[in-house]
């Protein structure tokens, strides 16, 4: 778990020079749609390794161990630090330098032993070590399901009516979308939520896109960059333009997802789940 604080202190001492490296060559929409369409097709698992390799959480905790650790912590520990470690009358565990400072109780296993009977907290000297490590895992585990998101599992998400999800497209969507936009679209999602959010904020392709009019000509394409001063795009050939705007600059914007802004400010949940039970059938 030390490996989550370095990491912390990392991003923060790198954070300047990474927005200046982002400014000076930012992705195209287009290439962060991929990204996003690889995130989403990753499975629960292969999510939750990413995001521990990001956050830098350290080593993987036992399940099974934290499972067999539950009635000794239940017993000795709740009643203080809270049922999932989270604190009551004694601190929280989960952000403790102790436990974030260990790996498979190395460092816990010693603490618990000696204690700290001058802040009210007993020393379990007679406890086995196993018995303690089972403890340790526990507490990692606890870290893990807050800080890892990626190992979240979405529940059943198909509790919608179809009937009136297709009503909902019909008179919201079909205004900018052609119907055989939705032939078989639920076979090209995974799952039920990855199809959700699919269809609440797409992705994969180029967000916005822009038109500019000058003395050079029109110039258009996947927009990647705009300022009062400048805007930036890459046209169809994949070849980026930088342009001083000015007097004699028109630019026209148009962003593809705009109509999908203006659904989400309104979007109720049970209008959300109509629609992707109706999308599900469409295999």
């Amino acid at each position: 778990m030390r490996h989550f604080v370095c990491f912390l202190f990392a991003l923060l001492a790198y954070g300047c020079g990474a927005v200046l490296v982002a400014a000076q060559q930012p992705p195209t929409a287009r290439q962060e749609g991929i990204q996003q369409q690889e995130e989403r097709n990753m499975t629960t698992e292969q999510r939750a390794s990413a995001t521990r390799a990001f956050l830098g959480l350290g080593a993987v905790p036992d399940r099974i161990a934290a499972a067999r650790g539950v009635p000794l912590y239940t017993k000795n520990c709740a009643f203080c630090h809270g049922r999932n470690g989270r604190g009551a009358t004694g601190p929280s565990l989960i952000t403790s330098d102790v436990v974030l400072g260990d790996d498979h109780g190395e460092r816990l296993v010693p603490f618990l032993k000696k204690g700290r009977p001058d802040k009210g907290m007993p020393a379990f000297a007679r406890i086995p070590d196993p018995q303690l490590k089972n403890v340790a895992e526990l507490l990692h585990q606890q870290i893990e399901d807050v800080a890892n998101r990626g190992a979240y599992r979405v529940l059943n998400i198909l509790v919608g009516n179809p009937a009136k999800g297709k009503a909902y497209v019909e008179g919201h969507c079909t205004s900018c979308h052609k119907p055989d936009t939705f032939d078989h679209i639920a076979s090209k999602f995974r799952s039920p939520e990855l199809l959700q959010r699919g269809w609440v904020w797409p992705s994969g392709s180029a967000r916005m896109t822009a038109e500019i009019r000058s003395s050079g000509g029109l110039i258009s394409g996947e927009l990647t960059q705009i300022s009062d001063f400048r805007i930036t795009l890459v046209d169809a050939s994949g070849r980026m333009h930088a342009i001083v705007r000015g007097p004699g600059v028109e630019v026209q914007i148009k962003d593809q997802l705009a109509a999908h802004e203006e659904i989400v400010k309104t979007l109720a949940n049970d209008d959300m789940h109509n629609v992707t039970a109706y999308l599900e059938t469409l295999k």
